[in-house]
């Protein structure tokens, strides 16, 4: 997709947003021992680390025919 490779500045700022509020989350949760709640933070911090991945490979895609 043509879209993340003009846009490089949104995609560096969405990439990083979504490092480090995941990396804050799975930081949050682990302090939570004993709580699945805790769990539960620290999965949704994997999936915005997951996201920001996606965001990053997303430029290095090729187009499937």
């Amino acid at each position: 997709m043509e879209f993340w490779k003009e846009h490089v500045k949104l995609r560096v700022l969405l990439i990083a947003a979504f490092f480090i509020v995941g990396l804050v989350m799975v930081i949050a949760g682990w302090k939570m021992t004993g709580e699945l709640a805790g769990l539960g933070i620290m999965m949704l911090g994997v999936a915005f680390l997951l996201v920001a991945l996606s965001i990053y490979n997303k430029p290095f895609e090729t187009p499937s025919r």
